[in-house]
């Protein structure tokens, strides 16, 4: 009896065996993962239409300035795509810049945290090149330019960087200013104009690169406002972004007009610590159990008050 039921149980086994075999689908080959685009040297730079407007009007408005006659720029960001870069952000080099007639540097910090704001809506986007101004008529980088950009455009992504020359030899055309593209390369309004370079890893000179136009904004440009009260709190609110987990920048309305929101989560849900950053204020609030608490007048070094304020937090528990 046991014979035959081991017999049975096996045949059992042996016939689902073969009939899973037989009824089992051939194994799926793997669906490919679109591949990041292989760069290739640059063969366009794409901006957005509000780049352009910002890259025009601010350098307007920085001739016109008492800081005219200094050269100044923009740090790029946007998309590398494998034969164009695609601008879709600029970070102006600002007060605190060290500039003169045949130099620029721009302030670092205030640009990292730019580079911060811009990037928490899309991580894809990274610095692509930069735009500065020449006070003459050279309209192409300079010796001492390549010296600098040749050691530098390695770290972009491709190898490779754009940058934009902006001088204010343009031919204006009286009437109504409209913007011209007298070259693949460059672009005009009235007398100012933008001439646009490539410059890879290696190269030993500068290549014209094409621009064009697109729709799009200048992901950056509400900062520009309040980049005074950036650059002031800069590398503290850098230090803060590394140290908390978590920690968001936004553009809000202050006492005085726009500021610098900034939110920090506590570790209970819906808790957090909110900041208002303005040139010459800091305000602090807590929110918890939905009520929204002004704190006391806390130091004017943001991030020594955020840890003043969670060190009470946690003392109370």
């Amino acid at each position: 009896m046991l014979q035959a039921l081991v017999k049975t149980a096996s045949q059992l086994l042996s016939d689902l065996n073969g009939s899973l075999q037989r009824g089992r689908l051939l194994p799926r080959p793997p669906v490919p993962v679109p591949a990041a685009p292989k760069h290739q040297p640059l063969q366009r730079v794409l901006l957005t239409d509000g780049v352009g407007r910002t890259l025009f009007e601010e350098y307007a408005a920085h001739r016109d300035s008492s800081r005219g006659e200094e050269e100044t720029g923009w740090v790029l960001l946007g998309l590398r795509e494998a034969t164009e870069a695609v601008v879709l952000a600029t970070l102006p080099a600002g007060a605190m810049r060290s500039a003169g007639v045949a130099h620029v540097q721009f302030n670092s910090s205030a640009q990292v945290l730019g580079s911060r704001f811009v990037r928490q809506e899309d991580r894809r986007l990274s610095i692509v090149g930069v735009v500065h101004t020449h006070p003459g008529s050279l309209r192409h980088p300079s010796d001492a330019d390549y010296r600098g950009d040749s050691q530098w455009v390695g770290q972009l992504r491709g190898g490779e960087g754009l940058f934009g020359i902006g001088t204010a030899d343009g031919q204006p055309t009286g009437g109504t200013e409209l913007a011209r593209q007298p070259r693949p390369h460059l672009q005009c309004l009235g007398k100012l104009c933008l001439s646009w370079y490539a410059l890879g890893q290696g190269d030993a000179h500068y290549r014209p690169l094409p621009v064009g136009l697109t729709l799009g904004p200048d992901l950056a440009r509400g900062l520009h406002p309040i980049w005074a009260t950036i650059e002031a709190h800069a590398e503290r609110l850098d230090r803060l972004a590394r140290q908390q987990t978590g920690v968001t920048f936004t553009v809000t309305e202050g006492k005085h007009g726009p500021a610098l929101g900034v939110t920090v989560p506590l570790a209970e849900p819906g808790s957090l610590i909110r900041v208002l950053v303005e040139e010459k204020e800091v305000r602090y609030f807590l929110l918890q159990d939905e009520k929204l608490l002004a704190v006391e007048p806390g130091p004017a070094q943001v991030d020594q008050g955020v840890y003043l304020l969670l060190a009470e937090l946690a003392a109370q528990l």
